[in-house]
């Protein structure tokens, strides 16, 4: 009898620790969000939404004040709609605009929002306007390397130092 009340502690342990380390990889993996805080939805259109995913942060001055609840394409614009779920404790201007950032060099993308001056703040429903989309790091390797190629071609090789330092 008393081995298999051991048992049953062991088994109870393992799955509460099993349950825990799913609870973290699902956190650190943004797939899981805990917030009870009441939330109001807006919307942006953008032409190049890069790499960002549902439930990617939205940040105000390194704060997250909201979440990237859904991702879409408007058939009409022809452009990404996302729609973002913002905590209802924050409060921008209606002229505030929106950005896709990227954490560090390659990492995760995010949306940063910069406050406007309007005297009317956002509230659910509304569409945000003044956006910016996301820089993608193929496209600026290939304009450098347009402009830097189609630069040669017009310069014909002069003006360029000869080898060494020497003119």
């Amino acid at each position: 009898m008393g081995r298999s009340k051991n048992d049953l502690w062991v088994g109870l342990f393992v799955m509460i620790g099993l349950a825990a380390l799913v609870f973290l990889a699902l956190q650190s993996a943004n797939l899981l969000s805990l917030s009870f805080q009441p939330t109001y939805r807006i919307t942006a259109h953008f032409d190049n939404i890069g790499g960002l995913k549902p439930k990617a942060a939205v940040r105000s001055s390194g704060v997250v004040v909201g979440r990237v609840a859904e991702i879409g394409f408007d058939d009409e614009r022809f452009q990404a709609r996302i729609a973002l779920e913002m905590d209802s404790r924050f409060h921008f201007p209606k002229d505030s605009s929106l950005k896709i950032l990227t954490s560090g060099l390659l990492g995760e993308q995010y949306i940063g929002v910069e406050a406007g001056a309007d005297e009317n703040n956002l509230a659910a429903g509304d569409n945000v306007t003044a956006t910016q989309s996301a820089v993608v790091l193929e496209n600026l390797i290939g304009q450098f390397l347009y402009n830097s190629a189609a630069g040669d071609a017009s310069s014909g090789g002069a003006g360029k130092p000869a080898p060494g330092g020497a003119k």
